[in-house]
């Protein structure tokens, strides 16, 4: 009977410690926010920052093309020569008088 005892309180304590146990946390207090406090004073003015390095000038012959000046307007062209009188053509034959002639279409 001491051995039976012994190993029913084994068992029984395995048993218990095998269980696994849900702890269930209370809910935390609602605390309701007041109204806003008044502004704060503003900050200070930060110091200036230091001005970048300038950049190296580009290899020539690259980037955009820039025209350059306008030239200079150029002397006006020599009058051309005056061209030889026309050629008049032969008259023709005065027009002969005679009768009018109505075509008048069939119906």
């Amino acid at each position: 009977m001491k051995h039976t005892l012994l190993l029913a309180a084994l068992l029984a304590t395995l048993g218990l410690v095998a269980c696994e146990r849900t702890v269930v946390a209370p809910p935390a207090p609602m605390t309701v926010p007041g109204p806003a406090g008044p502004s704060g004073a503003a900050g200070a003015t930060g110091a200036t920052g230091s001005t970048g390095t300038m950049g190296a000038t580009g290899a020539s012959g690259q980037g955009v093309a820039v025209p350059g000046p306008t030239g200079a307007t150029g002397a006006t062209g020599a009058t051309g020569a005056m061209g030889s009188p026309g050629y008049d053509g032969a008259k023709g034959e005065p027009g002969k008088t005679g009768d009018t002639v109505v075509v008048v279409p069939a119906k």
